[in-house]
């Protein structure tokens, strides 16, 4: 059956689990992040050539090197994080094997400054390019556009340690 989108039903359907497998990435992503960019969660989200960047933090090539890369970044530069990633704008591609993701990122953190650990607060957005394969749908391009940091005053009296 064709709807008034011009496509069959078993067409809407996989294009609306695709969404819900993007938004199901972008959760993971999330819960990776804040448990210390933990390697063993965030490795498998990427395609074997995929590549991470943000600006003034790395540009990281392939699945092993980000995985390895952002966890060396949470070792020695950001210590304590929680990740909102919010209002996730998702756009399939015609045939349904490649998508765009945009969202946008409130972070709590704690950065390791040269002074002492700061609690901040840090946001922005991150771009994405997706593909669908064997093993679900895995980020090819990460872009982190970081477009606000600042200290967070007066300093957070709780945070409570991440369970890894």
């Amino acid at each position: 059956m064709i709807g008034a989108s011009g496509l069959s039903t078993e067409d809407r359907l996989a294009r609306l689990e695709a969404r819900a497998e993007i938004s199901d990435l972008v959760a993971r992503y999330a819960h990776g992040a804040d448990r210390k960019n933990d390697p063993a969660i965030l490795g498998p989200l990427f395609a074997p050539e995929a590549a991470w960047s943000a600006e003034g933090f790395a540009a990281l090539e392939g699945r092993d090197a980000i995985a390895s890369g952002l966890a060396a970044l949470a070792e020695g530069r950001v210590l304590w994080s929680i990740h909102y990633m919010v209002s996730p704008l998702i756009e399939i591609g015609p045939d349904c094997t490649t998508a765009r993701c945009h969202w946008y990122l409130w972070e709590l953190c704690t950065m390791a400054e040269a002074a002492r650990a700061t609690d901040s607060w840090f946001g922005g957005w991150y771009d994405s390019e997706l593909r669908r394969t064997e093993a679900g749908w895995r980020f090819t391009r990460v872009v982190l556009d970081v477009r606000i940091q600042g200290e967070a005053l007066p300093e957070w009296q709780f945070k409570k340690p991440v369970q890894l």
